[in-house]
């Protein structure tokens, strides 16, 4: 993702104060917030589920719906990228 470089802080800040309480969902395995060494305004949340339907429920959740609100800071949409280890 993208965002806005004068909306940086704001998204930031509204990740990371969801990153534990996503991290404590039933299931998440990993969530960790970064950012691209080459642009400070291409930040990315890498998730692990241990099940699609764990991982299924997170995307229904309340949390899912106040950071996919936040994406509104974007300069672009976002991507969202599903791999399944089988």
């Amino acid at each position: 993702m993208k965002v806005l470089a004068e909306k940086r802080v704001e998204l930031c800040q509204t990740i990371v104060s969801l990153i534990g309480s996503l991290r404590a969902e039933n299931g998440c395995l990993r969530c960790d917030f970064c950012r691209s060494m080459e642009d400070e305004n291409e930040p990315r949340i890498l998730e692990e589920w241990d099940t699609r339907e764990n991982l299924n429920s997170h995307l229904k959740a309340e949390r899912f719906r106040v950071l996919r609100k936040a994406m509104n800071l974007l300069r672009e949409p976002y991507e969202m990228r599903i791999h399944a280890i089988t």
